[in-house]
């Protein structure tokens, strides 16, 4: 069956394999579409044929694109995820890019077989966080300089506040690192702290693990858990494909 012109090929990820391997069907956009693979030696991309348009990435989306690459991972060992969004003229189009990207892919291959990321979030508890910067002397004493003062009256003291509390924020957020982040780090195959988000985040982590330590990793999380779950509330993700450790462009340069 030939390709309509108003169909365009949706790529999802990249995976290792020797076989045209089958994943169903998933709902896109309020309709069924197939997944297919787009083989070149011993790697393939899985597609869904879509309509040929821009796609927004709202959360309906994104959640289908996540939970599509999910549902790869959990069917392949080896399974390089590719952004949102990317959609392709024709077959041939990702024919050609998967042959120009195959150099990355072989060599990503063993890196990432057998191996998750997980992620972990770490926010602190706002009752605790309040009764750090309550207790904390210097920030008392730039509060008691405040007390009392029109708002225009103590402008600079007020930012000085600020910058106090903002400083106690960064050493917890290195506290964190150091006792959570650290431990962990030393069980996994590879890790990265990226920034956190929002103003209550102390640790926004994400680990790439051996399968086979799954089991090991989890209990360590519990462990931290435990020891911080007055303070801190932990939200464990995963498991998924090597987002934060794999770096594809997708290019078809001298194509």
């Amino acid at each position: 069956m030939s390709q309509d012109e108003n169909t365009g090929i949706y790529i999802f990820c990249g995976i290792q394999t020797d076989t045209n391997d089958e994943f169903g069907e998933i709902e896109f956009e309020g309709e069924k579409r197939k997944l297919f693979t787009i083989r070149f030696k011993d790697a393939a991309i899985v597609a869904a044929e879509v309509p040929m348009k821009i796609y927004h990435p709202n959360k309906e989306n994104l959640m289908m694109h996540q939970k599509t690459v999910s549902l790869v991972v959990e069917q392949n060992d080896t399974v390089i995820p590719v952004s949102f969004g990317n959609v392709f003229q024709s077959k041939e189009d990702v024919g050609v890019l998967l042959e120009n990207l195959y150099p990355q892919f072989k060599k990503l291959f063993p890196e990432i077989k057998g191996k998750i990321e997980v992620g972990l979030k770490v926010i602190g508890k706002k009752e605790w966080l309040e009764s750090l910067v309550s207790e904390n002397a210097e920030v008392e004493k730039m509060a008691e300089a405040v007390r009392g003062k029109s708002e225009a009256a103590s402008y600079y003291e007020r930012i000085q506040l600020g910058g106090v509390a903002q400083k106690l924020f960064t050493s917890l957020q290195k506290e964190v690192k150091q006792e959570l982040f650290e431990p962990l780090k030393e069980v996994a195959e590879a890790s990265k702290a990226n920034d956190p988000i929002g103003e209550k985040m102390l640790l926004n982590a994400s680990f790439l693990i051996d399968r086979d330590k799954e089991e090991e990793f989890d209990q360590k999380v519990n462990e931290a858990h435990d020891s911080w779950k007055d303070k801190v509330d932990f939200n464990y993700s995963g498991p998924w494909p090597a987002y934060n450790f794999v770096n594809i462009r997708l290019t078809v340069e001298n194509a």
